[in-house]
């Protein structure tokens, strides 16, 4: 569907501001440089930390990795901060997503000093499953608004089997009786739109898919996230790939001409 301007500002506020890495980062544990390898390894050992901060006169300096600790103190073995290693406390889920595609974890900078860190694991937390919901249902919103626009009257029959119709029948009805007012075209499925669009040639002009198999499997993908997200699953394993897609076209998702875009799954 299309926005107008002010109901598209309150869309970039929430999706480039109300989610941030300060959102799921975690405190960078750290000890001062003068403490014994030794101790520090057996507390990242005990508590499954792979790094752990290192203090120079009271400042978080460096890091220690537990796969470089030997003997010595912390000092021995610090490793100062890279700036591709670091990410602003304040910068929006999608650019972190994007930090992601060559590191597994981040530094985290709080008022220009690095005091926190996030992982990829980091992901799987409320905020950023709120995040990726939201952009999901923005999707299928304008599935629905470019079906609506281009099929009138339950034109778009034609292209869902009569199993996929009599499904979606059932479930108005349904809705009707517990005096819910939708249309038919609300009760059907993410996959259900999808394949309407792509089997439509005249709809699949509105996308930036070239083939009827690319917009379905791009759908495919994006529900499956969306039910991994719904039933609190794994969504790092098996949906990383679009996970990266949506945060490369998140401005596609906000802006973008009714339909779904290449990108966008």
């Amino acid at each position: 569907m299309t926005f107008n301007s002010s109901t598209l500002h309150s869309l970039r506020r929430v999706f480039q501001q109300g989610f941030v890495v300060h959102d799921i980062a975690e405190p960078l544990v750290s000890f001062d440089d003068t403490t014994p390898a030794e101790k520090v390894g057996a507390f990242m050992t005990a508590n499954r930390f792979e790094i752990v901060g290192v203090r120079q006169e009271g400042r978080v300096e460096g890091y220690v990795d537990i796969s470089d600790l030997g003997s010595g103190i912390c000092a021995d073995h610090i490793q100062p901060f890279d700036e591709t290693q670091v990410i602003l406390d304040s910068a929006a889920l999608a650019d972190l997503v994007l930090a992601f595609k060559d590191r597994r974890r981040l530094f985290v900078s709080i008022l220009g000093r690095v005091g926190g860190i996030v992982s990829r694991t980091d992901l799987q937390k409320p905020p950023v499953r709120m995040w990726l919901f939201g952009m999901v249902t923005l999707i299928e919103m304008r599935l629905s608004r470019l079906i609506e626009q281009f099929c009138p009257g339950e034109k778009w029959k034609q292209f869902l089997s009569e199993g996929r119709i009599l499904k979606a029948e059932e479930l108005l009805a349904e809705r009707i009786r517990r005096n819910q007012e939708l249309s038919l075209l609300d009760c059907l499925q993410l996959s259900d739109k999808a394949q309407i669009i792509a089997r439509s040639e005249e709809l699949r002009g509105f996308t930036r898919f070239q083939s009827r198999r690319q917009l379905e499997d791009a759908a495919k993908m994006l529900g499956k996230l969306r039910n991994n997200l719904a039933h609190s699953q794994d969504i790092i394993t098996g949906d990383w790939e679009t996970i990266v897609s949506l945060s490369e076209s998140l401005d596609a998702v906000l802006e973008g001409p009714p339909g779904l875009r290449e990108g966008e799954a």
